[in-house]
């Protein structure tokens, strides 16, 4: 939750650089967008200056003195009209003009910053999923799902915020104040300070709706972060919460932190309604000080009276960018927070990586060789680390079907995990056909081997698409054979549309000793050297066990085969029979021997058939 707490700087020039390089491949949009805005800025500081043109030349307001002739007042010169009625057309035509050109440029810089911030989340996210894919297992064991899923969905929406609301627009606010500024000075200096004095309370308004804003912007995300992890928890563990009965609590603790949401939100709120009444009150009464003081200085002919409308409607136009600057610093502020939470993300290492130059097999047959392999999940930092598995050393040579049994905690997963290389060994080397998994090609070293998983878990899509996982060497022939292989066609075919059925998410709509069987043909159907089983039977009934251990003696024939069981009587034709207890290798050798032998693997057998 620190993470989600943590607000960002208002401008952090490192992240900022980092994230304009995203913009890259779009900077010719990104400049034409620019270009529109400039163009805006102009074009909306031109629309108080015809209402001054129109009132002194046509409509009798140089009764006083007459301001002085710029530029582009010699031009309208030319081209205006000295008749007040075709005149007054002209400039109202003008007006109309500006405003169409104005719609034109503002529509053009909003779908562009638009599209740019579509591509821009497109290739964020691509990045991110990408990264998160290569990432090892340790990250994942560290990282809650809850918190990633943040990073891909509501930071990058943040991120996108930020171009197409922030960074660029911002300079188009600036730009806009600029030229009124400009325009305002040179008009009429001395009623230009008069329609800035209200300044001073318009800096303090912002400085204390900023500091409101961000606290409660800090409290939302905090809380939408609580939100998310609690219903991810819930909705997922929803069997337990109705078995034991806990909704009415599990809805009492949620109301808890829903009304912190709601809280932080209308604190926010307060904020806002207070901060936009209050800049509209300031604006207003600089409205109030042109009107006295410029009406003094109309009067006594100091300025004409044209001057005077066209600074009301300049003051208008000036406070309006000042309250969306306010608001996009809060924008720039949050988008900081992402963005360092992200780039954190994408910053972490890669720590199980092929190497640059990768070993292959001379001579590819399954042979698997653990040597002096000690393994612990959590580094040393000092004191001697936790050990899971402790100096194991043994062989599967090519064909043959080893079982490994042991107690909860043994560290039988963690040899599949270090097969897999999901995790490096912390001391010896594993071997892979007389290679060093360490020096083989990642993709190269998990093509070796087709796992059966004690939990099996489907995707969103059908029976046959869960099968082949989308591997183009997959076809649809071999997926049907290995599927009549280990009895998946039984229960497939009595279905209405046979492979095309739906399989929802985590396969919500089958058994799960019909998910266990479609794990046993996806591992089948990609024709590994080496099979894997991680107490592959655990999950199923003694009928379906039945029907999977007809199909474990088609699956294991021919190919080296691993094999991690709780239940004694699927490993009872193993070629040998490895006993770990408490991190180590205490026994190996066939079933009848071990049992001979009245020790570990005795006392199990025991414990399960008497």
């Amino acid at each position: 939750m620190h993470d989600e707490e943590v607000l960002g700087k208002p401008y952090d020039a490192r992240l900022m650089r980092r994230i304009l390089r995203y913009l890259r491949p779009y900077r010719a949009s990104v400049a034409l967008a620019l270009v529109c805005i400039a163009m805006f800025s102009v074009l909306t500081s031109m629309g108080p200056y015809y209402s001054k043109q129109a009132i002194d030349r046509y409509l009798g307001g140089t009764s006083g003195h007459a301001a002085a002739h710029g530029a582009v007042e010699r031009v309208l010169d030319r081209f205006l009209s000295s008749d007040p009625v075709t005149g007054v057309g002209q400039l109202a035509l003008l007006y109309l003009l500006t405003l169409i050109a104005e719609f034109a440029v503002e529509y053009a810089q909003t779908y562009l910053l638009q599209l740019v911030g579509q591509r821009l989340m497109y290739d964020l996210r691509m990045e991110i999923f990408s990264h998160l894919q290569r990432l090892h297992l340790a990250y994942f064991d560290r990282n809650p799902v809850g918190r990633l899923v943040t990073r891909v969905t509501t930071d990058v929406n943040v991120l996108n915020e930020t171009f197409t609301q922030g960074v660029v627009t911002i300079f188009g606010d600036v730009l806009t104040l600029a030229f009124i500024v400009l325009v305002m000075v040179r008009m009429n200096a001395p009623l230009a300070v008069a329609a800035f004095a209200v300044m001073p309370g318009i800096l303090l308004v912002t400085k204390w709706f900023r500091g409101r804003v961000r606290d409660s912007f800090r409290r939302i995300r905090l809380a939408v972060a609580r939100i998310n992890s609690y219903l991810q928890e819930h909705i997922t563990g929803m069997t337990v919460l109705q078995l034991f009965n806990r909704e009415a609590r599990s809805q009492e603790e949620f109301s808890r932190i829903n009304d912190t949401h709601r809280r932080a939100y209308k604190d926010a709120i307060f904020a806002h309604a207070l901060f936009y009444p209050a800049v509209e009150l300031l604006s207003a009464a600089a409205i109030a000080l042109i009107l006295w003081y410029g009406g003094l200085r109309a009067y006594s002919g100091a300025v004409t009276f044209g001057v005077v409308v066209a600074f009301i409607q300049y003051a208008q136009r000036f406070y309006r960018p000042i309250m969306d600057l306010s608001e996009k610093y809060n924008v720039l502020q949050e988008a900081m927070a992402s963005a360092e939470r992200i780039f954190t993300l994408l910053d972490t290492p890669e720590e199980i990586t092929s190497p640059a130059a990768p070993e292959l097999a001379p001579n590819p047959r399954g042979r698997i060789e653990f040597r002096n392999v000690w393994f612990a999940y959590q580094k040393a930092t000092g004191a001697e680390p936790e050990w899971v598995l402790r100096d194991v050393s043994f062989t599967i040579e090519p064909g043959q079907t080893i079982a490994v049994v042991g107690h909860t905690g043994a560290g039988k997963t963690t040899l599949i995990s270090l097969l897999l290389r999901f995790y490096d060994v912390t001391r010896g080397e594993i071997l892979v056909d007389g290679v060093d998994i360490r020096q083989m090609n990642l993709t190269a070293l998990r093509h070796y081997f087709g796992v059966v998983l004690q939990d099996p878990f489907l995707f969103t899509g059908t029976v046959e698409t869960n099968i082949r996982l989308g591997s183009a060497h997959v076809t649809r022939e071999m997926m049907e054979e290995a599927a009549e292989e280990v009895n998946v066609s039984s229960f497939v075919f009595a279905m209405p549309k046979g492979f095309s059925t739906p399989v929802r998410e985590r396969g919500a709509t089958l058994s799960v000793g019909q998910k266990q069987l479609i794990s046993f043909a996806r591992a089948l159907a990609h024709r590994p050297r080496v099979l894997i089983l991680d107490e592959a039977t655990s999950s199923v009934d003694t009928a379906t066990e039945h029907k999977v251990r007809e199909a474990l003696e088609t699956m294991v024939t021919g190919r080296t085969s691993l094999v991690i069981a709780h239940r004694l009587s699927t490993i009872q034709r193993a070629d040998r029979i490895l006993v770990f207890h408490k991190g180590q290798l205490r026994e190996s050798g066939d079933h009848q021997t071990l049992l001979s032998h009245k020790g570990i693997y005795w006392k199990l057998y025991q414990l399960q058939f008497q």
